[in-house]
C-alpha cells in the first residue's frame, strides 16, 4: 500500500477514465499524494463490472459475482475507504461440476460482496474523489505538455498533466488511436482478442427453486455461472433471485439475440442442470460484451511515461476483482 505523503514538489491535475474498482483506487490513491483528481464515467454512476441492476424492490448483482482477498491490504483498502459496512463475508454453499458431472464443492477460502449490492462498494469509495458522470472521453489532444480531453458531444472537459486509463481494452485502444497514441494502442491487440462476452440474466422465483447449493459453476455449453444472488448477505429479497451466467461460446454465437430469447435459454439450462421445477416470474437480461478477460499475461500497468499515459484495470493482473486493485495500485507507484 502506498504510504502518504506531503513532500510532493508540485501539485498535478490527473484525470482518470472510468470510475469501477481501479479507476477509484487510483484516484484515492493520487488524492493522498496530493494530486488533483477528476474521474471521467460514461454511465450514471460509478461501479464498471461491479454492476447491480435494479429489480422488483431490490437489486441483482450481474456483473462480478464476488472477490476475495488474498493480499490483506486489498481489505485494509476498502475498510478504510469504503467501510467495513460496504462489503461482507459471503458464507455461500458453491459448487463445481466436474468432467464426470458430478459435483464437487470449492475449495476453501472466504469470499466477499458488497451489501446490500456490490455497487455498494464502489459508491462508497466514489464518495473521497471527484466524478464527472455521463461523460464518455473520445480523445486526448495534445496541450503543450499536457492532454486536453473532449467528449464524444465535442467538448472540452479540460487539460491534465497525465491521465489513466482503466476502461476495458477494446474501449482504451479507441481511444488511444483517436487521441493518435498509436503505440500504445498497438500493444493492445492481443488483450483485446482475449476479452469474452457474457450474458446475464437475472431470474425471479417467488417459489425458491430446490438447489442444493448457492453458486455453481457447471459443466454446461450454455451456462458459465448460476447464483443465488438472495443467499448474500444483506438482500432480504422476496422470494428468490437467481443470476445466470451464460458461457463466452454460447454468448458469441447469440450476442445480437433478444433477451427474451437468451432468458428462456438459460433459465431451461439452469432448470435441466438442477431439476428444478420452480419457473420464474420476472426475468432481467444484460450483455456484457467485455465480461471478462482470457489473457495470460500480467504485467500488472502500463505506463508511457513520456507522453503522461497509464493504463490500470483487472484484465492487466488477472481478471479478479482483487487484480483491478493491484493494477491500480502498481500504477500510481509507477507515476509516483
Amino acid at each position: 500500500m502506498l504510504k502518504v505523503t506531503s513532500d510532493t514538489t508540485s501539485i498535478r491535475s490527473v484525470a482518470v477514465i472510468g470510475s469501477g474498482l481501479a479507476g477509484l483506487t487510483a484516484s484515492i490513491l493520487l488524492g493522498q499524494l496530493g494530486h488533483s483528481v477528476t474521474v471521467f464515467e460514461k454511465s450514471r454512476g460509478p461501479g464498471g463490472r461491479m454492476a447491480s441492476k435494479r429489480v422488483g424492490s431490490g437489486s441483482a448483482d450481474v456483473g462480478a459475482q464476488y472477490f476475495t482477498a488474498r493480499n490483506p491490504e486489498f481489505l485494509s483498502f476498502l475498510q478504510r475507504w469504503a467501510g467495513s459496512d460496504a462489503f461482507r463475508e459471503w458464507p455461500a454453499r458453491f459448487r463445481f461440476q466436474d468432467d464426470t458431472l458430478n459435483w464437487q464443492p470449492f475449495p476453501e477460502e472466504k469470499r466477499y460482496v458488497g451489501v446490500p449490492r456490490m455497487t455498494a462498494i464502489t459508491r462508497a469509495l466514489s464518495a473521497h474523489v471527484d466524478v464527472t458522470a455521463r461523460v464518455r472521453i473520445e480523445r486526448l489532444e495534445r496541450s503543450g505538455n499536457q492532454w486536453q480531453l473532449v467528449c464524444t458531444e465535442g467538448l472540452n472537459h479540460g487539460v491534465f498533466d497525465q491521465v489513466i486509463i482503466t476502461a476495458p481494452p477494446a474501449q482504451a485502444r479507441e481511444l488511444l488511436l483517436a487521441s493518435q497514441l498509436d503505440g500504445l494502442a498497438e500493444e493492445l491487440e492481443n488483450p483485446v482478442d482475449q476479452i469474452l462476452p457474457c450474458w446475464a440474466v437475472a431470474a425471479h422465483f417467488s417459489e425458491p427453486p430446490d438447489v442444493n447449493a448457492d453458486a455453481m459453476r457447471p459443466h454446461s455449453e450454455v451456462l458459465y455461472w448460476v447464483a443465488n444472488n438472495s443467499s448474500k448477505p444483506g438482500r432480504n429479497d422476496s422470494g428468490q433471485w437467481w443470476v445466470l451466467h451464460a458461457t463466452p461460446e454460447w454468448t458469441k454465437a447469440h450476442v445480437d439475440a433478444e433477451p427474451g430469447h437468451v432468458s428462456k435459454a438459460l433459465v431451461g439450462e439452469f432448470a435441466a442442470l438442477t431439476g428444478a421445477d420452480a419457473r420464474p416470474d420476472e426475468t432481467v437480461a444484460h450483455r456484457w460484451l467485455y465480461a471478462r478477460s482470457a489473457w495470460s499475461s500480467q504485467p500488472g500497468y502500463r505506463y508511457d511515461a513520456e507522453n503522461g499515459v497509464g493504463l490500470a484495470g483487472d484484465w492487466l493482473a488477472g481478471g479478479r476483482v482483487e487484480g483491478a486493485w493491484e493494477s491500480a495500485t502498481r500504477l500510481v507507484a509507477a507515476i509516483r
